[in-house]
């Protein structure tokens, strides 16, 4: 049975999306709803792949489209400006797990596509989007699709899954027995395979109730402020009273022990000036906004940075210098495309067939980069020349 909703992606105050930043920080729900929700250009190219990927499931596991109706719609995403060749290749990818999946039960399971669910039993006024349920003997797999490359986002107790999932058990299990929950995340511009993690149906309702008081807290906009990895992605991150207090005390503190600190205080030191940087040109940005309105920010201002020049007609500008005497050879750079540009240009599977598989790409391991011991990358030692660590990137 193939079940097909066409939600809106609207989001409820204490959204899945956002549940990495109101578990841990309960009054930053409260606090974003007084900002403006800005939708970026990756944002807005995510909902065009979603919109893609999920016009491929309805094609491939029903049989009520058309292919004629399949091949208009598919003609019209591909001619969004927002549109990139690449993404066939990765809503391909999670049509094909989806398959795998769906293949994988001895008889048909229940499919249901872009599915909104309840969530309000553990989570007040709650519900979501779920890209793709899947249901059948026992077991329940929710199965969501991620087209960005930026943060990298594991299944392995993701709470925005867990939620779903809470849904999907609140909205099926009289109709299906769930035992078994199956999380999984199709990230292709990140992980080579699917990111998956599964769970016992008992532990994840015993998560859920766990959550109850804390989302209480958040809906009240009640609790601490709590800084950590889950502001990247908070409106406030810029504003927030107690991440700048924190960015400004980890930036001012002073040396732990004079006149050097040791190895043994390094990584607290680095823990506590984390996202410095990036908190400082946030906040840049939004202060030239409020500048460039009409509005003050006390001792700057806003003033006309470095100019550009550019043709004023390419083609005639050329031609006159060619007149001229000078050489067309003078006038072009050319330069060949990397094999990651190649990749973008050809599509995967062109480009793992004509470049790959022959050999005539090489693939090297990248350079070695310092990252909090959270990360799920194995660590690496004895690779590199410490005098030449200086050179490695930081993330």
């Amino acid at each position: 049975m193939i079940e097909i909703a066409h939600a809106e992606r609207a989001h409820a105050l204490l959204s899945p999306s956002g549940a990495h930043r109101w578990l841990h920080c309960t009054p930053s729900a409260r606090l974003e709803e007084t900002l403006p929700d800005t939708e970026s250009e990756a944002a807005k190219r995510g909902t065009l792949a979603h919109e893609i990927a999920e016009l491929k499931l309805r094609k491939a596991l029903t049989d009520k489209m058309p292919t004629r109706s399949y091949n208009t719609a598919l003609k019209k995403f591909k001619a969004h400006e927002l549109y990139e060749p690449i993404m066939d290749d990765h809503t391909d990818a999670y049509l094909e797990y989806v398959q795998k999946v769906v293949h994988a039960f001895p008889s048909p399971p229940f499919v249901a596509i872009e599915r909104r669910v309840d969530i309000s039993d553990y989570v007040p006024e709650c519900s979501g989007t779920s890209d793709c349920i899947v249901i059948g003997g026992g077991h329940l797999h929710v199965i969501d699709y991620k087209n960005g490359q930026g943060v990298p986002v594991s299944a392995e107790n993701n709470p925005q899954m867990k939620l779903y999932a809470l849904g999907a058990v609140k909205e099926f299990s009289l109709l299906f027995p769930i035992e078994t929950v199956h999380l999984a995340i199709v990230q292709p511009k990140v992980w080579d395979q699917p990111s998956e993690w599964t769970l016992s149906a008992s532990d994840l309702l015993a998560w859920g109730e766990s959550i109850k008081p804390i989302a209480q807290a958040a809906f009240k906009g009640e609790g601490k402020y709590t800084i950590g990895e889950h502001c990247g992605f908070c409106r406030a991150k810029a504003t927030c009273r107690a991440r700048v207090e924190h960015m400004l005390e980890a930036g001012s503190r002073a040396p732990l022990k004079p006149p050097l600190i040791g190895w043994d205080e390094v990584g607290d030191v680095l823990r506590q000036a984390e996202g410095i940087v990036s908190w400082y040109t946030d906040l840049k940005k939004q202060a030239l906004a409020e500048v460039l309105k009409g509005g003050q920010v006390a001792g700057w201002k806003a003033v006309e940075g470095r100019g550009s020049r550019d043709y004023a007609d390419l083609d005639a500008a050329f031609a006159h210098l060619k007149e001229n005497g000078i050489d067309e050879a003078v006038l072009y750079e050319r330069k060949p495309l990397t094999p990651p540009q190649l990749e973008k240009a050809l599509s995967k599977p062109v480009y793992k067939k004509l470049l790959e598989e022959p050999g005539h790409v090489i693939n090297r391991s990248g350079a070695p980069t310092l990252v909090p011991e959270s990360d799920k990358r194995p660590a690496i030692t004895d690779q590199v020349k410490p005098e030449d660590a200086f050179s490695a990137p930081i993330e």
